[in-house]
């Protein structure tokens, strides 16, 4: 019989995305109030995969990422994702945009062998954890490079992308070393 043991810490990760920029500035300075200055920003990557959020968010949305520097117990998945729910709610209710949704914030973490992102939508490839917040591995890390699953959202294929969590999982990889000679 196998023993359950402790994963390792992981990575917190926070997509950010919105078309304006004061809004995912608004992100970064919230969320670092909260888990401490990102370690790691990507650039703005332009958002046009989809026209899914063009309803509720408008056109020319731009995403950012946004990778924290504590490394955390990934079962707090599930705060994370209820905090910045109550985040984008808060920053919805400043009205300084005219769209119901300005802000988009999603929130994931990072381990050397996946990406996994939070979700309070059920799907066939998403497992439920707690509180209406479901997992997904969106992307996972094989041969020295990451790979979609089939469900992984176009813009999670894009290799700007995976080039910044290159970057981020080469972070995790040092803060790693750091924690084992710290234990």
């Amino acid at each position: 019989m196998g023993q359950p043991t402790p994963h390792p810490p992981v990575l917190l990760i926070l997509a950010a995305f919105s078309r304006y920029e004061e809004a995912l500035l608004w992100a970064k300075e919230r969320s670092a109030a909260r888990w401490g200055p990102p370690a790691l920003q990507s650039p703005l990557f332009d958002f046009h995969q989809t026209d899914y959020y063009q309803p509720t968010m408008g056109a020319g949305l731009k995403k950012q990422f946004f990778v924290f520097p504590q490394l955390q117990d990934p079962a707090g998945l599930v705060d994370w994702k209820l905090q910045t729910n109550a985040w984008e709610a808060e920053y919805a209710q400043l009205g300084r945009h005219p769209e119901p949704r300005p802000l988009n914030l999603d929130p994931g973490y990072l381990t050397l062998a996946k990406l996994v992102l939070a979700s309070t939508k059920d799907f066939a490839h998403r497992i439920y954890l707690d509180r209406g917040i479901y997992a997904e591995i969106t992307l996972f890390y094989r041969h020295g490079q990451w790979q979609p699953h089939p469900w992984t959202f176009p813009d999670y294929r894009r290799p700007e992308y995976h080039a910044f969590f290159t970057e981020a999982r080469q972070y995790l990889q040092r803060r790693l070393q750091q924690y084992r000679q710290e234990e």
